[in-house]
């Protein structure tokens, strides 16, 4: 019996602007994917996009997908 296993996917919105934070912070919400505020996006749940929501925790608000 195979079960196949979806990846799983975030659910990510952008709650605050990065006006005012670092350029780093600025360019990791566009490396996101974020262009306006309120957006959602889903990403695949990795390493690499854990660590970039983990440096813009405070910008954003972060749902896993069931």
């Amino acid at each position: 019996m195979t079960e196949t296993t979806e990846p799983k996917k975030l659910r990510v919105t952008l709650l605050k602007s990065a006006i005012g934070y670092s350029e780093k912070h600025k360019a990791t919400v566009r490396a996101l994917g974020f262009h306006k505020l309120h957006q959602t996006v889903e990403l695949p749940d990795n390493p690499s996009v854990r660590g970039m929501l983990y440096k813009v925790n405070h910008l954003v608000k972060i749902e896993e997908v069931k």
